[in-house]
């Protein structure tokens, strides 16, 4: 038995699909147009959707995603953070290395998650809140060389010392999770990435990616 569903809730999220999957906006013929459905209708969805700050139109009168959505996506860190700390616990542990989870944030790498060994005398302080350009360290270069792979491909990149002097890194590209970026690390006091670590943080990557699905 189908669930009853909100057909009008269901064409204001896919209008706020539309828009986010283009960097240029929609205008109302063009959504009407996409959605299936009239002017009048696309009309009523976007004045209710510019009330709650979710879109906004230009001069022109194309519709584009809003500031409001952007107070949601925030919201979005503690769930992802939550999911990802089992395998980020197991990752620290086993490597011995700090751990952590990394997305996307405009230009930037941000780390949402970060887990510290418990049994090692020293390792690398990282700090959730943490930010960095993406084409520097391990994190935010995974994350670039993703987006030049195909679907469903993971490798691991090693870096050292672009964020810290004697500090290496490795990460790997979270891949197949639907409306997120970002990468599973390590950073580690060390010259050089052990052999082992790679293929374990592409381990560790998949776990991730497994739990946001």
């Amino acid at each position: 038995m189908t669930a009853e569903t909100s057909q009008t809730l269901d064409r204001g999220l896919r209008v706020l699909k539309l828009l986010a999957d283009t960097d240029h906006g929609l205008t109302v013929t063009e959504l009407s147009n996409k959605l299936g459905v009239n002017r009048t209708v696309v009309y009523r969805l976007l004045a209710t959707l510019e009330q709650h700050t979710l879109i906004r139109r230009d001069l022109g009168g194309r519709a584009r995603v809003g500031l409001g959505v952007l107070r949601l996506g925030r919201q979005v860190h503690p769930l992802v953070r939550e999911a990802a700390l089992p395998a980020l616990r197991s990752l620290a542990e086993d490597i011995g290395a700090t751990a952590h989870l990394t997305l996307v944030d405009g230009t930037d790498a941000l780390a949402v998650a970060v887990v510290e060994p418990t049994w090692t005398d020293y390792h690398v302080a990282y700090r959730a809140g943490f930010r960095h350009p993406l084409d520097r360290g391990a994190a935010g270069r995974a994350i670039l060389a993703a987006r030049a792979k195909p679907v469903g491909e993971t490798a691991f990149t090693l870096t050292q010392g672009e964020l810290e002097a004697g500090a290496s890194g490795a990460a790997a590209a979270l891949m197949g999770v639907t409306g997120v970026e970002g990468s599973v690390g390590v950073v580690m006091l060390a010259d050089a990435v052990p052999e082992r670590v790679g293929p374990r943080v592409v381990d560790a990557a998949r776990e991730v990616a497994d739990a946001l699905r």
